[in-house]
């Protein structure tokens, strides 16, 4: 795999980008979907106080698949698959992802602050 991208706009000119997740969804080991960004900026996805810039993709993200990296079709990760909008528990074509630049933020805070 490609170095973490951090400069997401860079490679997300628009929503119709293709991207590839990878996950472990039920404990099924490196597996793949894909699909494209839907949108770009979802807020008000897990709630009022916590992290609220997503991007949305349609490619699969099933239990299990959350914290797995988000690719772009030149193998740059663009993002961490974080969740889904779900009535059943299972995928419905709504995933959410954390988009790299954010999360090397907050890799970067981590690391020199310990919290």
């Amino acid at each position: 795999m490609k170095k973490l991208t951090t400069d997401v706009a860079k490679f997300l000119k628009a929503a119709s980008e293709w991207v590839v997740a990878i996950g472990a969804p039920r404990a099924l080991e490196k597996s793949v979907t894909q699909g494209i960004i839907s949108a770009k900026h979802r807020r008000g996805i897990t709630g009022s106080t916590s992290y609220q810039d997503f991007l949305q993709t349609d490619a699969a993200i099933n239990p299990g698949n959350s914290g797995g990296p988000l690719l772009n079709l030149y193998g740059e990760v663009i993002g961490v698959n974080a969740a889904i909008a779900t009535e059943s528990g299972g995928f419905e074509g709504i995933g959410f992802t954390i988009p790299s630049n954010a999360a090397v933020n907050v890799a970067n805070t981590l690391i020199a602050r310990g919290r």
